[in-house]
């Protein structure tokens, strides 16, 4: 028997030989089969069907965190995923459940994170007569379009299989999501426990390396070599791959300046002489060469195209890609490297040799005295020490946090407490800064900080905004309960982007971005055992964060910010329309 199988022994009828039958059942099977893949730990939020998954899988020895909301506790799973390279598993009841985890399964999905929605459901017979069964919902149909792979299963002998697809899907190629349904039935369904064992199954290489093809190889380095202007963009899927060292010897070999985006800060520290972040308007405009590793061309780079990118057909693009649907997405890619990070920079560095061109020096010269002029210029601003406080000076308090603590982990959400920090904060080392990512979806904060403190055992500073604390604000609960340790930075200007709105109707109701002025959001976590704590001067809000981090205890820190600070969707306010009627 499995470590967590039924100990249950059936005695065979009277009259029929003395025996007994070792039994197990689904819930065993499916603890079993997580198990024996090396899945450890299950985020979600208890209830019918699942309650008593969670507490056998508690009783076996698994780490079972639950939520406050299964939106959470999926974005705690997502984030595990991309912490570890194994899915992380978010487990939630039927229906209503389900669909609360399906942001996050969703999200995780578009910016590929390997993560596994497992969720109770109703009887399938029922459900597909649309009897009216207890949360009746076709739960597989809705997960298909949201995510990489959706499967049911409906026999207890079939659950390892069922886990190992999941398994398999959710790292293989492209990560991503992938929904593994469970109706309420197969849990309780009894079977010899030795033929559960062997129907178990145990992934091999679940995501085995793409090695790319060596002409691609040798035309990305070719294309590379006589660049003028070259720069290297580094995405979250470079993060991902945990090919640091590959990544970090290609870069200095090759002398090409990089632009790391916003959850691959650290890669490389961003004090780097060839990191370019300070300097991202120019090396964007003015290269001529751009390499792509782990980097999409979308929204967040304006798509390879536009007035952010200079002049049209100025750039040469090389992509290193893992997915060969996302070369050519939205321009030429006149070298793509499709296979996973490490083999593709590995390829790229046995072809490079012992003497690579350094880039010209000019090209090099340039960026260093833009970067050096921002730099200058953002200093003032983040060295003020003022009451109330703007972002920058708030954010320039959290910047020597972080440097005098770079295994820390950053976690970070909002709109102008997301654009600015992501600019402000410097990052030391790779997978250290958590944030919205592709979606730019609100409420990843409090998962993303209970995950990071689980998975990795870290510190964690999760610095968000009010408005963004208020998707899942209720998870101070959760890292109270679980004595994590995490200090949460909330930016208080009094709403939506700003504090100051007015109703333009002139009635009684607020502004629709107005929240209750001078709310103390620290006294929340003292309510849950919590530490909490009001700064209004970035020293003060320094020495509290410094507290926090010194003691390992849940903490929050209410961050009074100027109302009037703070523009209309941070740098993204273009995205919102605007009203082509005249005021009358």
């Amino acid at each position: 028997m499995t470590e967590a199988a039924a100990t249950t022994k059936t005695a065979m009828p009277k009259g029929e030989a003395a025996d007994t039958q070792d039994l197990t059942d689904g819930f065993h099977l499916v603890i079993d089969a997580l198990k024996l893949n090396g899945i450890e730990t299950i985020y979600c939020v208890p209830g019918i069907p699942i309650t008593d998954l969670g507490r056998l899988a508690q009783a076996s020895g698994m780490r079972v965190i639950s939520f406050r909301h299964e939106q959470n506790a999926g974005n705690a799973a997502a984030i595990a995923g991309f912490l570890t390279k194994k899915p992380g598993v978010c487990l939630t009841v039927s229906a209503p459940g389900f669909l609360n985890g399906l942001t996050a399964l969703a999200n995780a999905t578009t910016n590929c994170f390997p993560m596994i929605l497992i969720s109770g459901s109703s009887e399938r017979e029922i459900v597909d007569l649309q009897q009216g069964d207890y949360e009746e919902m076709d739960q597989l149909a809705i997960a298909k379009p949201l995510c990489k792979a959706a499967y049911r299963v409906l026999n207890a002998a079939d659950i390892g299989i069922g886990v190992a697809r999941a398994i398999r899907a959710a790292v293989s190629g492209r990560p991503g999501g992938v929904y593994l349904d469970l109706p309420a039935k197969l849990f309780g369904q009894v079977m010899d426990a030795e033929a559960g064992r062997r129907s178990l199954v145990k992934v091999i290489d679940p995501a085995p390396a793409q090695i790319p093809a060596p002409a691609a190889g040798a035309r990305a380095r070719d294309v590379l070599k006589r660049a003028k202007r070259p720069l290297v963009i580094l995405g979250k899927g470079a993060a991902y791959a945990q090919a640091d060292e590959a990544i970090r010897v290609f870069i200095e070999k090759s002398g090409v300046p990089f632009l790391p985006m916003s959850m691959a800060k650290g890669l490389l520290p961003d004090t780097h002489p060839q990191c370019a972040g300070a300097a991202r308007s120019l090396v964007l405009k003015d290269a001529d060469v751009v390499m792509l590793i782990g980097a999409r061309l979308n929204w967040l780079l304006s798509h390879g195209k536009g007035k952010t990118w200079g002049e049209p057909g100025s750039k040469k693009f090389i992509q290193i890609d893992i997915e060969p649907k996302e070369i050519d997405s939205n321009v030429e890619i006149v070298a793509p490297l499709v296979g996973d990070i490490g083999s593709c920079v590995s390829a790229l560095l046995q072809g490079m040799g012992d003497k690579w061109p350094a880039p010209p020096a000019d090209w090099i010269d340039a960026i260093r005295a833009k970067r050096e002029e921002n730099i200058a210029k953002m200093a003032p601003k983040l060295m003020k020490n003022s009451a109330p406080m703007d972002f920058h000076s708030a954010l320039g308090a959290l910047r020597s946090v972080i440097r005098e603590r770079p295994d820390a982990i950053l976690v970070n959400e909002g709109a102008n407490t997301l654009d600015l920090a992501r600019g402000i904060i410097d990052m030391y080392k790779p997978r250290k800064r958590l944030d919205v990512g592709t979606w730019g979806v609100m409420g990843i904060g409090m998962g993303f900080a209970v995950a990071a403190a689980i998975e990795t055992g870290k510190p964690v500073l999760a610095v968000v905004g009010d408005s963004a604390f208020g998707f899942s604000g209720m998870e101070i609960e959760t890292i109270c309960r679980y004595k994590l340790p995490v200090c949460v930075v909330v930016f208080n200007n009094n709403g939506i982007y700003r504090g100051v709105d007015v109703n333009p109707g002139g009635g009684p109701d607020p502004a629709i971005t107005a929240f209750v002025p001078g709310a103390r959001y620290d006294r929340m976590i003292e309510a849950f055992g919590g530490v909490g704590a009001n700064a209004t001067t970035p020293d003060e809000l320094k020495r509290a964060v410094d507290a926090a981090m010194d003691s390992g205890k849940p903490t929050l820190v209410n961050a009074v910010i100027d109302p009037a600070a703070g523009s209309e969707s941070g740098r993204i306010g273009n995205l919102n329309p605007k009203s082509g009627l005249k005021k009358k």
